[in-house]
């Protein structure tokens, strides 16, 4: 998809058509004035002798000129000139958010867990007019939100967790992934969005796997960072992290990184347009404005004037 002039081009393969359009008119141009096709179909002495007495009357070449307007138009046409439709930030069940936040022993107890809720929320508050889950874990994963839009909600649920929220010790996010995946499937979303907030526990084969269950339904993993109560602790120099096992794991869901303090390209993906979300398929219409119905339209014009007599 190409952004031209304000208007998205659907499908810009077609402006090849483009092409075939003006060698139409170049046809059209080295022929005007001439008699076509007749030089192929009779004997060039006996045209020359049919011309000489007033016989033979040159065509004007209109008949290519309107060929090649039709094709211009079709092939126009085809490339998709479209328009956001203003209404499709209303289609909030196809294009849904879940948070899903760690609350683990090693994350509700982190210096930066109101930074991770701060982050939650900024996540809900990018998310627009979309509706927004949230999801808690640790050991087991429990959903603390079903779709909303009440952001005013989200936020005193949101700063209402700590870790004794969730009574089961570990971390599983394996076990939240999958219950953000099935919620996707219920709410019947088309291209949600999952915004994972975790220290990097408990990343394994399982929650690899989900990730990869996510972006084959269509929808995007993105995590954030959040540095964990064990790292401030033991003797100097550098401690293990699970960050780059996150980013490993938004790369597998096809979607951004960052940490609970740099959240912004994590926002910018969840604030980006609908269309560019949903991107094509069956719900495209629901998106965009195609205006190549009415190029189509157009084009039957100069087609009728193919069937003129005398062009």
């Amino acid at each position: 998809m190409i952004d031209i002039f304000g208007l998205a081009l659907l499908r810009p393969w077609w402006l090849l058509g483009l092409a075939v359009a003006a060698l139409v008119v170049t046809a059209a141009v080295r022929r005007s004035g001439g008699v076509g096709d007749w030089r192929l179909a009779v004997d060039p002495h006996l045209l020359d002798a049919i011309a000489r007495r007033g016989g033979v009357v040159a065509g004007k070449g209109r008949g290519a000129l309107a060929a090649a307007a039709t094709v211009a138009l079709i092939a126009i046409a085809l490339v998709g000139p479209a328009a956001e439709r203003g209404d499709a930030a209303t289609f909030r069940n196809l294009d849904t958010v879940i948070v899903v936040l760690d609350l683990s022993r090693s994350v509700a107890e982190s210096p930066q867990f109101r930074d991770a809720k701060v982050a939650a929320l900024a996540a809900a508050e990018a998310a627009g007019a979309r509706q927004v889950a949230v999801i808690a874990f640790a050991g087991d994963a429990y959903l603390v939100a079903p779709p909303t839009t009440d952001r005013k909600g989200l936020e005193t649920t949101l700063f209402a967790l700590d870790g004794q929220t969730v009574p089961d010790f570990g971390s599983a996010p394996a076990r939240a992934l999958g219950l953000a995946r099935r919620t996707l499937k219920d709410a019947g979303a088309v291209g949600g969005d999952v915004v994972l907030i975790t220290d990097g526990g408990g990343i394994d084969d399982g929650a690899r796997g989900e990730a990869r269950g996510l972006a084959a339904d269509g929808n995007a993993l993105h995590t954030l960072f959040v540095e964990p109560k064990t790292a401030t602790d033991g003797p100097p120099g550098p401690k293990a992290t699970g960050r780059p096992e996150l980013e490993s794991l938004a790369s597998l869901g096809g979607g951004a990184s960052g940490t609970v303090e740099d959240h912004l390209p994590v926002d910018e993906k969840l604030a980006s347009r609908p269309a560019d979300r949903l991107g094509a398929g069956a719900y495209a219409s629901l998106v965009w404005y195609d205006y190549g119905r009415w190029l189509l339209a157009l084009a039957a014009v100069p087609a009728l004037l193919l069937f003129r007599r005398g062009g």
